[in-house]
């Protein structure tokens, strides 16, 4: 089997949700080593992996079991022209549903994740360049996050 860039980069989407769904923020940390997460209007809100462990561990309750009680799912992902260096931007919607004690499954919140992919020296693989995040429509985060929307 041949995976395309496509496929490493949706590879990387769905790490991202395994990690984040295990409550494994130094593993998100890792896995955005190279990256800026920024809010939607472009305001930095961690840069490399150190940053976003500590953004992650904080914005994020975890419950009994170690872990948010969340399944994190990215769809509709679409690619734009790689740039002149190579990068690429892929825009997805996203769809968190959490379940935990207090709360039977449900979905959470939806959004748009911007990111930006760079080519790993050896133009084998991708990594994380820039992460932009967009809320769209959210529901009861007060077992989720330990700030409002």
């Amino acid at each position: 089997m041949q995976l395309t860039d496509g496929d490493r980069i949706r590879g990387l989407l769905g790490t991202y949700c395994r990690l984040i769904d295990a409550g494994d923020f130094a593993g998100v940390g890792a896995l955005m080593a190279d990256a800026v997460l920024r809010a939607e209007d472009g305001t930095p809100l961690a840069t490399g992996a150190a940053e976003v462990e500590r953004l992650y561990a904080g914005l994020v309750r975890l419950h009994e079991d170690g872990t948010p009680g969340t399944q994190h799912v990215v769809a509709n992902t679409a690619f734009a022209e790689p740039a002149a260096d190579g990068s690429v931007v892929a825009t997805s919607a996203y769809l968190v549903f959490q379940a935990v004690a207090a709360v039977p499954l449900q979905p959470i919140v939806t959004g748009t994740y911007v990111d930006t992919f760079a080519p790993d020296h050896g133009g084998i693989g991708w990594h994380f360049a820039e992460r932009r995040f967009g809320v769209g429509r959210s529901g009861v985060l007060d077992h989720h996050l330990t700030i409002e929307l």
